[in-house]
């Protein structure tokens, strides 16, 4: 099965990524996680990113917070996907590292999530790894309707409440 690469810049950034880390379990997705700094050990993030195919790596997912260079540099070193995560850890509150992610120059993309955005990480990752995977796509379409069935059956109760509150009491 495919695997998920996922580098965090600190494991102070853990917090952040931890719920796409349960989403990748829950779907049986297969994940190395990696502690590297794309300052203080570029050495390591580029081992990380030009290794990956051996390891059968096929998207990555960078999580970093205030420059957040992490998710550019491994970009820099590889031709697979690479999914940007803003962490909101810094004084500009994750601004900053948003737009790091985000204005990437032309020529090396990253695909950047919400501040503090690992679970849709996570999801983004998992479709990527879906289009040639029908196994995993079918869970991705089944989390999704399950998704909506529960907006349908909070809808639902909403409205019995409501409806409960106009009936005037005989």
């Amino acid at each position: 099965m495919a695997k998920i690469g996922v580098v965090i810049g600190s494991d102070s950034d853990w917090p952040v990524f931890e719920p796409g880390w349960q989403i990748l379990t829950d779907f049986g997705v297969e994940t190395e996680v990696l502690v590297a700094s794309a300052h203080r050990t570029p050495d390591v993030v580029r081992e990380f990113a030009v290794s990956a195919g051996e390891r059968g790596i096929q998207v990555f997912i960078a999580v970093a917070g205030a420059a957040a260079h992490l998710p550019g540099v491994m970009a820099s070193f590889t031709t697979l996907p690479v999914i940007g995560v803003p962490v909101s850890g810094s004084a500009l509150k994750g601004v900053d590292a948003l737009l790091s992610i985000a204005q990437m120059p032309a020529g090396v993309p990253v695909g950047t999530m919400a501040i503090d955005g690992g679970k849709n990480a996570a999801l983004y990752a998992i479709s990527i790894l879906a289009l040639s995977n029908e196994s995993l796509a079918r869970r991705l379409l089944d989390y999704r309707n399950a998704q909506a069935e529960g907006v349908r059956k909070r809808n639902d109760a909403l409205r019995e409440k409501i409806r409960q509150k106009q009936t005037p009491a005989r």
